[in-house]
């Protein structure tokens, strides 16, 4: 297996995608449970190479809510997996320290995963670990494809005739498939951070 030539961390052309799972409920949430983050996906996209670098999961513990019957069936974790997960304050320690994310620019398939985090270390008083660079990928996808509406993630690799690879709403595999559809829009021209 060829790998790519070593790429320095600090490099303006990386990009980190990032995707969330969340606990979450067929309905409202319990009484006293917030919808909290349980996985964090990261795929380190290298835009002049045009390559997907990395890809990262994170399991994080909840400490304010656990999750459902509905939630696993969903995302495929369970309670018992993201217990041997890391707190959240250490999961944005990692983000920080090991992924560059308060230096590096990042995108997300919509706002939820920004919202979600600026929310939670909002919540537990944890440092926000990314910097000020954010991209809502789906706006320059939807552009690019010249679209009325922006599509979800699957819709969107359907649009751009790329495969799924991987479970819909697993962090790892969505941060991989986004990464796929940002190299898409910048092949056209349109990614906003392009080299």
């Amino acid at each position: 297996m060829d790998h790519p030539a070593p790429v320095d961390p600090d490099s303006p052309d990386l990009l980190n995608v990032i995707d969330i799972e969340a606990t979450c409920w067929d309905g409202q949430p319990p009484p006293g449970a917030v919808s909290e983050i349980i996985e964090i996906g990261l795929t380190v996209l290298d835009l002049r190479a045009a390559e997907r670098r990395g890809r990262h999961r994170i399991l994080v513990r909840p400490a304010r809510s656990t999750v459902s019957a509905f939630c696993t069936e969903l995302t495929g974790l369970t309670q018992a997996e993201v217990d041997t997960g890391v707190s959240f304050a250490e999961a944005c320690r990692l983000l920080a320290s090991e992924h560059r994310a308060g230096i590096r620019p990042w995108a997300s398939w919509g706002d939820y995963d920004r919202n979600q985090f600026t929310r939670q270390c909002r919540a537990t008083g944890t440092r926000y670990p990314f910097g000020h660079r954010h991209t809502n990928a789906k706006i320059p996808f939807t552009t690019a494809h010249g679209l009325r509406k922006r599509p979800g993630m699957a819709q969107a690799l359907e649009i751009a005739g790329l495969p799924l690879e991987g479970r819909h709403h697993s962090g790892a595999d969505d941060a991989w498939n986004i990464a796929a559809l940002i190299l898409d829009v910048a092949a056209r021209d349109a990614w906003p951070d392009a080299p």
